[in-house]
């Protein structure tokens, strides 16, 4: 693919944070990167400016640009560090040893203890993160540490030691607010003054509130922090008070969610599917130890015959033995029938659910970018595609690939004017807009001036025997949409042209004889494509009754002049544009266009004021 077929490729790519993948000729992956906006990212090694060296050598070996979408910088840093420890692109020098990031451990063991570690083992214990600032890990331990006796010591408890009252090294094994803290067994009477006694009871409820915390579930600690803060404040200690204020900002400024998610969550495969009426989207993404190793998406043509569960199903199929997946468990996001052996989830809420989320959220800018893509290489099968998803939204008979669209502007009822916008095959066509003043109308009557200008539009097209509109808007609700169905009836119109209202509180569709409105999702196309006619109506007509109303402005003024008529004004106009053109003009172009006497009248007017 030549650089500006991939410079348009990288327009439209999303402004999210994630991660990029160039592949060569081969579909291979040759460099991986992330990006806090990948558009403008990826966009900047297309750009005209000179690249040497390694960079300008990987733009030329690229034929294609894959992305993943992250919730944030940081996801997007971490999930960059998996991809390229998987992958091993050869444009990523630089990172070829890898870089292990911090994980918080809660050890498989008996009194479990709470580290920081780089490494995780298949030994049972709990893993939290990967974290990417070290700063951010001890900040949490202390935090937690300072709400629990958490026992940080790696010293070996065996039931022997944990039962001899004597050993000194067993019963201290965690500090807490200067206190030590004692493992409450059979020690008899050891507990000091300035020691405290916990039981193992209390010490596994402890462990499972740190579990709470680092899942992110901790505003009821939250609470009981902010009540210390409060005790200590009234007891006029305020410097303790600020240490528990500056652990609260650091506890609200912790994020445990993100697209990196509990380790536990291990070989498993998420797929989603989302489609239209040609074409479905699958994104698959493939999760180990809670890490996103791969990400993939792909576009199927629809079959008449075919609904999204067996696309999806087949898509599964196909996806899985492409990449060799094993994988026991598969989250989606509709129900689907697989091998008995493969349990499917639809999950809910929690880790899954955000996983898939993320996954429907990749393949969504899938869509759009495929969209895109093709509207670039075929513009007709692109708006040929939005006319038929308009016939239907709105049940036509047809595909609209003539539309007109009507609206009004006035000021008080003054200067009232129409305009008629026209958009062939989705697309507008200017050369045939048209501009109305109304002539029938005095005063502010909206729905008599749409049935005026509906009834001039059609009654000339007809006259000239000219091809009638399959669909017309009019911008307004029942009450637009009855004058302009009179409009038609008058014409004989009605059964040939399909007329709707589109009113701009809830942007809800009227239909003619029906009081219930219709509903468009908010990113339908038709909805867009309605409001894009709405609009430029909606301009044009304020345009054109803008430069009325200034018409009328000089007008009123130049009709002063004693000696200055109507003719001559219209002339000063064609000629100036504006009251102010006039005004400056000098008088040897006055006397170009009316002549010596009028000329002289008008220069000194405006000299004079």
């Amino acid at each position: 693919m030549d650089v500006k077929s991939l410079k348009i490729i990288s327009k439209n790519l999303p402004s999210n944070p994630g991660v990029y993948q160039f592949l060569d000729s081969k579909n291979k992956i040759i460099y991986i990167g992330k990006a806090k906006n990948l558009k403008k990212r990826v966009s900047s090694y297309f750009s005209n400016q000179g690249h040497t060296g390694k960079t300008a050598k990987l733009i030329s070996n690229i034929s294609f640009i894959k992305h993943i979408i992250v919730k944030t910088e940081s996801d997007a840093l971490l999930l960059e560090n998996n991809l390229i420890k998987k992958h091993k692109p050869k444009y990523n020098i630089q990172l070829k040893d890898g870089k292990s990031y911090p994980w918080i451990c809660i050890k498989n063991e008996r009194f479990p203890r709470l580290f920081i570690t780089r490494k995780l083992l298949d030994d049972g214990s709990e893993y939290y993160g990967p974290f990417t600032s070290i700063k951010t890990v001890n900040v949490l331990i202390d935090l937690i540490t300072s709400l629990f006796p958490i026992r940080l010591s790696n010293y070996n408890l065996t039931e022997k030691k944990i039962n001899n009252p004597k050993d000194e090294l067993t019963l201290r094994l965690f500090r807490r607010n200067g206190h030590s803290i004692i493992l409450g067994f059979n020690i008899g009477d050891v507990i000091k003054s300035n020691e405290l006694k916990i039981t193992e009871d209390q010490y596994l409820r402890n462990i499972d509130s740190v579990k709470e915390i680092l899942k992110g579930k901790f505003s009821q600690f939250k609470t009981e922090m902010k009540q210390r803060m409060k005790k200590f404040s009234n007891n006029m200690d305020f410097e303790k008070a600020q240490e528990i204020k500056e652990k609260i900002a650091a506890l609200e400024n912790y994020q445990s969610k993100s697209t990196i998610v509990n380790p536990k969550i291990n070989n498993i495969d998420v797929f989603t599917i989302i489609s239209e009426n040609d074409y479905a989207y699958i994104n698959f993404l493939q999760i180990s130890y809670g890490c996103i190793v791969r990400s993939y998406n792909t576009e199927i043509k629809k079959k008449l015959d075919e609904n999204d569960n067996q696309i999806l199903e087949l898509g599964i199929f196909n996806i899985r033995s492409k990449f060799n997946s094993k994988s026991n468990e598969i989250y989606t996001n509709i129900s689907i029938d697989l091998e008995k052996n493969i349990k499917i989830s639809l999950p809910k809420s929690g880790d899954k659910k955000h996983i898939v989320d993320l996954s429907l959220k990749n393949v969504k800018h899938f869509r759009i970018n495929q969209l895109k893509q093709r509207k670039h290489i075929d513009p007709q099968s692109h708006y040929k595609r939005i006319l038929n998803q308009v016939k239907l939204d709105l049940s036509l008979k047809k595909e609209p690939f003539h539309i007109e669209c009507f609206d009004n502007s006035n000021l008080q009822g003054t200067n009232s004017t129409s305009a008629c916008v026209v958009f062939k095959n989705a697309r507008p066509n200017k050369k045939e807009y048209r501009h109305f003043n109304i002539r029938q109308v005095v005063g502010v009557n909206d729905y008599a001036m749409i049935q005026e200008v509906v009834y001039r539009r059609y009654s000339r097209l007809l006259k000239e025997k000219r091809s009638l509109p399959e669909l017309v808007i009019i911008d307004g609700g029942k009450g637009q949409l009855s004058s302009a169905l009179d409009a038609l009836i008058k014409l004989k119109l009605e059964k040939k042209i399909v007329l709707i209202g589109i009113a701009k509180r809830l942007e809800e569709i009227y239909f003619v004889n029906d009081p219930t409105p219709l509903y468009l999702n908010k990113r339908s196309e038709t909805l867009k494509l309605i409001q894009q006619l709405r609009n430029e109506a909606h301009r044009f007509s304020l345009k054109h009754h803008r430069n009325k109303r200034a018409n009328s402005l000089i007008r009123n003024e130049l009709e002063q002049i004693k000696g200055i008529g109507g003719k001559t004004i219209i002339d000063l106009l064609n000629q100036f544009k504006s009251n102010k053109g006039i005004s400056i003009a000098k008088l040897k172009d006055l006397k170009k266009v009316v002549g010596n006497s009028r000329a002289l009248l008008i220069y000194n007017y405006y000299k004079s004021r």
